[in-house]
């Protein structure tokens, strides 16, 4: 697979091959829960590897995610901590930040895990974490942003600039998109719905996620849009 950022920084596809079945069932189970809950301040959506979304302190409803990951979940709930964000990968990769700098963690690119310990160990809180299949990824703290490359990095400045602070990111094998504090910067296969939502929107987003054709973005105090 090749990496999402080339010499000229145009992405390449991956190319998924999945019935419309599988497909609808996942998004519909995501819009059932979002409205039985009757809220969501975040959610991981996958085109082929399950669907999940949280709600209230540390709600979660999923289906069709990797057992792994359902058990880490499951332990955190016990647990009473509350679960700011999880990012899942079509190959089962995943991640959970939660509580103050809580990280778990399943197959993530070395690189990532390398330097998401030593933000930790500096005390740095991290704010955002996304990556893909292609170990192409992207950290956000408070004070600092870093990437698997510096194309990215590049990339990333130039949004820095125009736009302000890196707020959120959302990395996936075909887009990838900046939320910034005054605007938004994106690349690849980013669904024209996403872009027309966001230029509408008044919600300051701080969460954003992708699979496909869908997607779903939250502020910080759990006012949402989405389209799956």
């Amino acid at each position: 697979m090749k990496k999402i950022v080339n010499k000229t920084l145009v992405l390449s596809f991956l190319c998924l091959f999945i019935t419309i079945g599988a497909y609808g069932q996942g998004r519909e189970y995501i819009r059932q829960q979002i409205k039985e809950k009757g809220e969501c301040r975040n959610v991981a959506i996958t085109k082929t590897n399950g669907d999940l979304m949280l709600y209230g302190r540390n709600g979660c409803s999923r289906s069709g995610c990797p057992s792994d990951l359902n058990d880490a979940i499951k332990e955190l709930n016990n647990d009473r901590e509350y679960i700011d964000d999880i990012q899942l990968t079509e190959s089962g990769r995943w991640l959970i930040l939660w509580g103050d700098n809580g990280l778990r963690w399943s197959d993530i690119p070395y690189s990532l895990e390398k330097k998401l310990r030593e933000y930790n160990a500096d005390n740095e809180v991290i704010t955002s974490v996304a990556f893909n299949d292609s170990n192409d990824w992207i950290v956000i703290t408070t004070n600092y942003y870093c990437s698997s490359d510096s194309r990215i990095n590049d990339w990333l400045k130039e949004g820095n600039e125009k736009h302000g602070q890196l707020w959120t990111v959302c990395v996936t094998d075909d887009a990838i998109v900046a939320v910034y504090a005054k605007g938004y910067k994106f690349l690849g296969e980013v669904p024209e719905s996403l872009k027309t939502a966001l230029q509408n929107t008044k919600l300051d987003v701080y969460r954003l996620k992708i699979a496909g054709t869908a997607w779903f973005f939250a502020d910080k105090e759990g006012s949402y849009q989405y389209s799956m």
